[in-house]
């Protein structure tokens, strides 16, 4: 695809090709994150990272990175690349020629007659990263030296040289295995070719710079071990392939057959539609037997409440067309939130979404029965739990309406902190919490039998909410609902939490306000990159989401704009129009593939500037933009077909 592809001069240009990364996951949670050119940039960039179940299962980085050496008749040429300090060295990037990402990364060296290149895939089951080199021409034989930088660390850390690691190496078929600390799975180094080498010289490489971090104030320095170099000779149309593998060393000779199989499985990209589903996939991970959704990579966490419920629908059924795939991922996420879901949790509105994750279910084609078979009684105990004496940190007022405060905590969605200081805190009604709140009544009503002791106790509740709710949050001089409304009065920040109310199955505002919401977040939040959190006329407005940690957590949530919250703009505009906005749809979607060649290639970001040219940044690859833009999609040809 034209699209992921780069030439040398892209290549060769550091300022550019530093920005853009590949982005390798698999089944398992492990991945491989680096930069188009191979130099790590961020501490979380990594050839191999994998869950350590010792630690809690979180992502360790067991093989930095791979340095590769070409030596022709004496003369070394080596293709690698690192950072110390503000020095580039080697510069191993001067002899890319080509980048391609599809259907794997495959980059292309050329040295003279020599022509280099190498692919790299990860098994899609187990903690194995391959990489095929082939020597396509050659005047001569050439000796592929490998050199391993290891780190044996958290994602989060960084490590430094230290009398604790144990430096030695047991040999394994074809290669070496090395485990630097206790409780560490062994890391394999192998080959596919017998007639290969391992040259023990070991070594600290020091003041490795990880330039994304240094550029953000962080801890940015670490340093690398290097036990030596893995040594094999190729002539010209020779292939061979490495296998980096954590736990059990795997038999060598069938390595070219599973990275041609590992390709194979990974299946060519003919649309966009193609790449979603890919990045899809990558995003729900199994832990022995257990489904869950990563929230994104390379740092964002797997199995949380909120980001879980918000993307479920949207990559389960919309992206994979598994309601069984659904319904797992789920189940999990309620046996292992009970206490979120029920007593306790910063994310107030969050359980609340489980409603709104089982209403995409049905409008996919679930029973509408089975589904409340199965999940009305937590639906209804997630209910209960806002009443007043169960939650501290929220509980419904006489009013109907959910409260929630707890003094210097952010308890909604917009958490950022800075030196511990809640940026957005919107204690009081939020209006998103309430529409919400009201969605799931409405629906658990509607499901429960007429006439019960649930029917009677709730229903007073309901009609509380329907008095209460568009009072407390419409403005009519502003023409928009309050973000909040606390002891102090309405909160009329024009912030886009305020779509939930127009957006859901079940509203408690009239049409009118619907049809004025809709116009003031087109005309001051809507971006072709998604829903800005805060009007550019408001003076904290941040439209760059760049600079320091301070500077980027003051515009995550006050000008940023994301993606998902395209999904409630969507649902509105088409309640209201009908086919008549699925010409507005794709244009507000197609954005998002023309950026599919910055930050992480293929994938689909986090989030994105509030001002043009809404450059995209955070998780390179998010699960939440990626279940929107494929909900999106859906809608798209069900109103088409329609």
């Amino acid at each position: 695809m034209a699209f992921l592809k780069f030439n040398k001069s892209e290549l060769v240009n550091l300022e550019y090709s530093l920005k853009r990364e590949i982005m390798l996951a698999n089944k398992t949670g492990a991945y491989c994150n680096t930069s188009i050119v191979t130099c790590n940039t961020r501490r979380y960039h990594a050839l191999l990272a994998v869950p350590v179940k010792t630690f809690d299962s979180f992502r360790h980085i067991l093989l930095s990175s791979l340095d590769e050496t070409l030596i022709l008749r004496g003369k070394r040429f080596n293709l690698g690349i690192h950072c110390y300090g503000d020095i580039y060295e080697p510069r191993g990037h001067k002899y890319i020629v080509d980048f391609d990402a599809d259907p794997v990364p495959t980059i292309t060296y050329k040295i003279g007659e020599i022509v280099f290149r190498k692919q790299i895939v990860l098994s899609p089951e187990q903690n194995q990263l391959l990489i095929q080199y082939e020597l396509l021409s050659a005047p001569a034989k050439v000796k592929l030296e490998l050199k391993p930088f290891l780190a044996f660390r958290n994602y989060h850390a960084l490590t430094q040289e230290n009398g604790n690691a144990r430096t030695a190496f047991t040999p394994v078929q074809n290669g070496v295995a090395f485990n630097m600390y206790e409780g560490f799975p062994d890391l394999n180094l192998q080959l596919s070719t017998s007639a290969s080498a391992f040259k023990y010289n070991p070594a600290w490489y020091k003041g490795i710079t990880y330039s994304d971090e240094m550029r953000r104030g962080f801890d940015c320095r670490e340093d690398l071990w290097v036990p030596g170099i893995l040594e094999a000779e190729m002539k010209a149309g020779d292939t061979l392939v490495f296998s980096a593998t954590a736990g059990e060393a795997v038999k060598a000779s069938g390595l070219k057959r599973k990275f041609a199989s590992t390709v194979q499985k990974v299946g060519p990209i003919t649309s966009f539609h193609d790449q979603l589903v890919r990045q899809c996939n990558a995003l729900i991970r199994e832990d022995d037997g257990v489904k869950r959704i990563v929230a994104g990579y390379s740092w964002l966490l797997t199995g949380l409440l909120r980001e879980t419920l918000l993307s479920v629908a949207g990559l389960a059924l919309y992206g994979n067309n598994s309601p069984s795939d659904f319904e797992e991922i789920l189940d999990n996420l309620i046996s292992q939130n009970q206490g979120r879901l029920t007593r306790r949790t910063t994310q107030v509105e969050a359980p609340l979404l489980l409603t709104y994750s089982l209403q995409q279910y049905i409008a996919y084609g679930a029973s509408k029965k089975a589904v409340w078979e199965k999940y009305g009684p937590v639906l209804k105990a997630i209910l209960e739990s806002y009443l007043p004496g169960v939650r501290e940190e929220v509980a419904m007022q006489p009013d109907g309406l959910l409260w929630a405060q707890k003094d210097g905590v952010a308890l909604s969605w917009m958490n950022a902190y800075i030196h511990g200081r809640a940026v957005t805190e919107r204690a009081g009604y939020q209006v998103e919490t309430n529409a919400l709140w009201y969605n799931a009544i409405c629906f658990a009503l509607e499901n429960e039998r007429k006439g019960s002791a649930f029917a009677r106790k709730w229903t007073p509740v309901k009609e509380l909410i329907e008095k209460n709710f568009q009072p407390t949050f419409w403005n009519a001089e502003a023409g928009f609902l309050a973000d909040y409304v606390n002891n102090g009065g309405q909160h009329l920040e024009l912030r886009p939490n305020q779509l939930w109310a127009v957006s859901l199955d079940y509203r408690c505002v009239d049409d009118e306000i619907v049809s004025q919401v809709m116009r003031v977040v087109n005309a001051e939040l809507l971006t072709h990159r998604g829903i800005r959190t805060l009007s550019p006329r408001d003076s904290r407005y941040k439209g760059v989401y760049e600079g320091s940690q301070i500077q980027r957590d003051e515009a995550y949530q006050n000008g940023s704009a994301w993606p998902f919250l395209l999904v409630l703009f969507c649902y509105a505009s088409f309640n209201m129009m009908g086919r008549n906005f699925i010409k507005r749809a794709e244009w507000l979607t197609e954005g998002f593939y023309e950026d599919l060649s910055k930050h992480g290639v293929g994938c689909f970001s986090e989030l994105y500037d509030g001002d043009p040219p809404h450059e995209p940044h955070g998780a390179i690859s998010s699960a939440m933009t990626t279940a929107a833009l494929l909900n999106i999609n859906w809608l798209i040809e069900k109103y088409r077909e329609d």
